[in-house]
Formats: structure tokens, C-alpha cells, sequence
């Protein structure tokens, strides 16, 4: 599990520190920040991550608008939601759209674990 990265994707600095740590602790690599879906756009063609984290709400694009982007490029690309309560339609859009799954705020780490290893061993395998 060290070996598998992770870009961030919130245009919150406290939840993007907060999720970082997390996901540090559960032993994932984090290999990079985005606070716009334009920069997640262009962090994710350099790093490849082999998961993205993304809030919903950024200040450029939607979310959802991203993991379409992605997905057009990469539809093995692993992407999970973040998201505060209140979104639901939102979520269902974002599953819709490509997402593997979404974890709502603030983030529990047991929820967070669950949701990651319920992904790689979902679609790691099947690909």
C-alpha cells in the first residue's frame, strides 16, 4: 500500500492538511494539492496518481465537471467524492459521471479506510 499515491483535490486548505494526515496515517503516498479543477486537471496528467480525492465544490469547475475530464483521458482513473452533507443529487451526479465512490465531511478516518480499500480491491482488480 506505500506505493499508491494520492492527489488531493479541495479547494479548503484545512480540509486538504486534514486529509493529508489521513490518508498519510492509513499509508498512502500523497503526491499532490489541487485548490482548482484546472490545476487537479494538470497535477493528475503529471503525477498520475493511481487515486484522486475530490471535494465537489471548487472555485473554477465543478467536481463532477473534473472527474469527467479525467475519466475522458483515463477510464481507469480511480476517483473518489468528498463531499458535505446536503449534496446528495450532487453525489449521485458524481457517481454517475465516473466516481467510484464518495466519503461525506468531515471525514471519519474508519469511513475514509473502508471507502479507499473498498475502491483499489473493487477496481484494481477487475483491471
Amino acid at each position: 500500500m506505500r506505493d499508491r499515491t494520492v492527489l488531493i483535490v479541495d479547494d479548503s486548505q484545512i480540509t486538504v492538511r486534514k486529509l493529508a494526515q489521513l490518508l498519510e496515517d492509513l499509508g498512502y503516498k500523497v503526491v499532490g494539492f489541487a485548490q482548482t479543477g484546472m490545476v487537479a486537471l494538470e497535477r493528475y496528467r503529471e503525477l498520475h496518481p493511481d487515486l484522486v480525492t475530490m471535494d465537489i465544490t471548487l472555485p473554477d469547475m465543478s467536481g463532477i465537471d473534473v472527474v469527467r475530464q479525467i475519466l475522458a483521458e483515463n477510464p481507469n482513473a480511480l476517483i473518489v467524492m468528498i463531499t458535505s452533507h446536503g449534496q446528495e443529487q450532487m453525489v449521485i451526479d458524481s457517481i454517475e459521471a465516473g466516481a467510484k465512490g464518495y466519503v461525506m465531511k468531515p471525514v471519519k478516518p474508519e469511513i475514509l479506510k473502508e471507502t479507499i480499500e473498498k475502491v483499489f480491491a473493487t477496481y484494481r482488480s477487475a483491471s
